[in-house]
């Protein structure tokens, strides 16, 4: 009994000594995670309804001059960038890009990217911290103070810092390249006796829509992020819809995400295995009415104990969507899909190859239209079989044309009967007529493809061709209403003429230059090789009008697509003439050779 009695009295000792040492090792320290952890969940919580409604300037109508100088800056210059940081928040909110201007002309002013706070459409980045119950710390109205560096450039960074009442010491490094990247490092230093807990941020804003700026259905502008848990996924949020749907949700593990328009953009990257918080908003200011749209993310609440220090690391793209920089970001920082700030579009799989072959042929070349008419002739080469299929099947029909003509005349009253003649003549002269449509059908993705190339890539922007040709993304500035330039007049300038043709919708359409004639032309001349099966004059009347109808409706595509159709077309009747020449078929080109042959005063 009294062995039991020692034995329970050991069990109780050594299972105390055991709940005292689990309490001490093991229970403590979870309690203490979990309760940083809940610090920091809150952090991020008093973050979000911090920024839930940012606040416009009251009077957002102040020149350029006047909105800069109320900050000190720091200057930028790079060789492809100007411009300048605020030190009212640290904020990099004035950006020009030196290597692209408003229109050709190289005199023209420098494309402006972002502007500061008290301007009409104002558009910024900043990066930040919160923490709850935490004064002082720097908020978008803090002076920072320059410590080191003098302009911002390439291998000179600058250095900023800000230190609070309660402790806190934040110091900011920024670097940019030769490029569009900025790095932003941040570190925050913990001076006072006990822990606080910080999240940090970034934010991306834009006070209302750019002025003059259209919206097009055909290019996405707006948020735009690669975002996702999972793995990478394009967020997209048009203007229209992001101000519909208020805020938009995203959690994602690293990615990016920012505001882009149809060549530029300006988003944050944060480190690749960093969990974050992303939000898409719009918010309307009580006072001005304007609508401000903002992307943000917000990273986890750190816990700085007293005397230690944290390090964060954002970097952020402004500037120009060119294709090769994206994907070269995207390989040095691995950062995942950032081509995709592109709008490649639904058929991305023929946009993409498409832009990679005539930007390969544009670094042998050095001219893009040039590159163009490489690209048109590999692209014929690879659907050669199928279209040379359909150019054969189509020169067979005009060779029974005659006969086809003939049957459907002579049983004319009995629809069945002539179904059932056309259908034995189409047996058996081995002839499918549904086969000559493949080539048409197949430009159908072409056309749009190249439609979205031709808007979206800035590589189009301004490229010029020969000749009058200055930009391949714009239509062909010339025009017969006046002699494409030999009459010194220009009908939009005119009061009485341009201002009816304005009025009725007509002054775009009636623009037609020398491009969109030229593809006139040569879509009627193609068509005009191409056999008519039916026999319905209303039918024949509607696809005889079909070039001068395309000539007005593309003349306000890009010029660049035109001259790729025009080129295309240009194939497309040397291979028709071909194989009518193979078959022995009357060809339009034979007979007019043979007519003007024919007059007096040619012949040999």
């Amino acid at each position: 009994m009294q062995n039991e009695t020692k034995n329970m009295i050991a069990f109780a000792v050594i299972a105390g000594l055991l709940m005292m040492a689990y309490q001490v090792f093991i229970l403590g320290p979870q309690a203490k995670l979990a309760a940083a952890r809940a610090k920091a969940q809150h952090s991020q919580t008093q973050f979000q309804t911090s920024t839930a409604t940012p606040v416009g300037p009251a009077q957002p109508n102040l020149s350029r001059p006047v909105a800069l100088a109320i900050s000190p800056r720091i200057q930028i210059d790079t060789p492809t960038l100007r411009g300048s940081i605020a030190l009212r928040g640290a904020r990099l909110d004035d950006l020009y890009l030196k290597d692209y201007h408003e229109t050709v002309s190289r005199t023209s002013p420098q494309v402006e990217l972002l502007r500061p706070e008290g301007m009409a459409a104002a558009y910024f980045a900043e990066q930040g911290w919160v923490g709850a119950n935490l004064p002082g710390v720097p908020t978008p109205q803090s002076l920072w103070t320059q410590t080191a560096g003098g302009v911002l450039s390439p291998g000179h960074p600058v250095v900023l810092t800000y230190a609070t009442v309660g402790g806190l010491s934040f110091s900011r490094r920024i670097d940019v390249d030769s490029q569009s990247m900025f790095t932003f490092t941040d570190t925050v230093s913990n001076l006072g006796p006990a822990p606080v807990t910080l999240a940090p941020y970034v934010s991306v804003q834009r006070q209302g829509l750019p002025a003059g700026q259209a919206r097009s259905n055909i290019v996405h502008e707006g948020a735009i992020g690669i975002l996702g848990t999972d793995g990478p996924k394009l967020r997209l949020a048009a203007y229209k819809d992001w101000k519909k749907k208020g805020e938009i949700d995203w959690q994602s593990r690293g990615g990016w995400f920012g505001v882009t328009d149809k060549y530029w953009m300006t988003a944050f990257i944060p480190a690749q295995s960093e969990t974050i918080d992303a939000k898409a908003r719009v918010t309307t200011d009580a006072t001005t009415g304007i609508d401000i749209y903002e992307t943000t993310y917000a990273s986890q609440g750190r816990v700085i104990g007293s005397g230690r220090q944290i390090t964060e690391v954002n970097h952020l793209f402004a500037g120009a969507k060119t294709v090769p920089m994206l994907k070269g970001y995207a390989k040095t920082l691995g950062i995942p899909l950032f081509d995709d700030a592109v709008d490649w579009g639904n058929l991305w799989f023929l946009t993409r190859p498409i832009f990679t072959l005539i930007q390969f042929f544009y670094s042998i070349v050095g001219n893009f239209g040039v590159a163009i008419l490489m690209t048109t002739v590999v692209i014929r080469l690879i659907t050669f079989p199928l279209a040379n299929k359909g150019f054969e099947m189509g020169v067979k029909m005009k060779k029974i044309q005659p006969e086809l003509q003939a049957l459907q005349k002579r049983l004319k009253d009995d629809p069945a009967a002539q179904q059932k003649e056309m259908m034995a003549l189409y047996a058996r002269e081995k002839v499918n007529p549904v086969t000559g449509c493949l080539p048409i059908l197949f430009q159908i993705p072409v056309f749009y493809s190249l439609t979205k190339l031709f808007t979206v890539t800035i590589e189009m922007r301004h490229a010029p061709f020969f000749g009058w040709i200055h930009d391949l993304s714009a239509p062909d500035p010339t025009t017969f209403l006046n002699l494409f330039g030999l009459i010194p007049w220009d009908p939009a300038t005119t009061p009485l003429i341009g201002g009816l043709l304005a009025v009725g919708g007509l002054l775009g359409f009636l623009h037609v230059g020398v491009w969109p004639l030229l593809y006139g032309a040569s879509m009627w001349l193609s068509q005009s090789m191409t056999p008519q099966t039916g026999i319905d004059p209303t039918q024949q009347m509607i696809f005889k009008l079909m070039p001068i109808m395309f000539t007005f409706i593309l003349a306000q595509y890009s010029v660049g697509l035109l001259i790729y159709w025009t080129w295309s077309s240009l194939i497309t009747i040397l291979q028709q003439y071909v194989m009518m020449r193979r078959y022995k078929v009357d060809n339009p080109i034979d007979d007019f050779l043979h007519r003007f042959s024919a007059r007096p005063g040619t012949a040999g």
